[in-house]
Parts: C-alpha cells; structure tokens; sequence
C-alpha cells in the first residue's frame, strides 16, 4: 500500500488534534473530489515499517485525540491487508485514543448488507478496531460547506461500538 500524505496536528479529520493517514488508491473517483491525486495506487509514498513508526511518534502526546483514515480509500481491499495489522498495533499501543476513518463506502457494504468489493472478513475486522466511521460517498450535487467532518449531506458520522454492539444504527454526536 501507498500513501500520499501523512497530516500531524491535524483539526480537520475528527475531534481534537489528530494525525491524519491518507491512503492511496480509490476505486469510487468521485466528481470534485478533494484528493483526486490519491486515486492511483500507486501514488505517494510506499507504507513501511518506518511510516508506522512515525505515525506512532505523533501520536505519542497526550494532546493528540487520536488517528484519522482517509484517502484515497482506506476499505478498498489491497489496503485493508495493510491497515489491519496496523490499526491492530495501534489499539494495542494506545488504547485511549480513537480511530477515525472516512470512507466512500457505506457500513451496510462493509457489513457486507448490501453488496461492494469492501466486504471481505478483513474490513470486518478493521471497522471493530474502528470509532468513528464517516461514510458514504462525496455527492458533489449534495456538497455542504456547513455540514461538520463531512462533505455532502448523504454522509453519516457513526459511531462504530455503539452501531455494532446493538446491531442498529448510531450516529455519532459531535
């Protein structure tokens, strides 16, 4: 997997201050998307032991919330293989922090409820390491400036442990 930036003191991506991820490679191409460049797999920098490290690094003060996920696509299924491990080892290493992460996908389709290339046991996987979820893809004709950590009106802010532990919807209050 690439990546294409790596954002620290982020205030952008989620609550508080946080390092941002931004992955490489999207299936989805939406129209006006903010981060065209992070299309091509190959785009960026590839992600290394080194590249963790770093991350890990950033995170480290106590001032930092948490990590956010975006892209390019983080649930596209060549990235889910590297994401894994690595969210793995960063819920292991820092258990009071969150994990934010946007995606074009919808939590029905990793769920695997309705049909998409995300479901696979892996994205299953990640979404428990998973807090926040920013899903659905950006709909330019449904573009909000005002809307908070999303673009387009159709996407939701969810809260993962609570949508999963009761098997219902829950979006997340910010």
């Amino acid at each position: 997997m690439n990546y294409g930036e790596i954002k620290t003191n982020d205030i952008a991506n989620g609550e508080g201050v946080r390092t941002s991820l931004f992955v490489s490679g999207c299936r989805h191409h939406c129209k006006n998307c903010f981060n065209e460049a992070t299309w091509d797999f190959g785009f960026g920098e590839p992600f290394t032991e080194e590249t963790m490290q770093k991350i890990f690094k950033s995170v480290e003060p106590h001032w930092i919330n948490g990590l956010s996920l975006l892209g390019g696509e983080p649930f596209e299924p060549e990235n889910q293989k590297v994401l894994l491990p690595f969210l793995i080892m960063f819920k292991e290493r820092f258990p009071d922090k969150d994990i934010w992460c946007y995606t074009g996908f919808t939590i029905e389709e990793i769920l695997g409820k309705w049909k998409s290339r995300a479901d696979t046991p892996i994205a299953k996987e990640m979404l428990s390491l998973i807090d926040v979820l920013v899903d659905g893809k950006f709909i330019e004709e449904q573009k909000d400036i005002t809307l908070v950590f999303r673009g387009s009106a159709n996407q939701r802010i969810i809260d993962v442990r609570k949508t999963l532990e009761q098997d219902d919807l829950v979006l997340y209050q910010v």
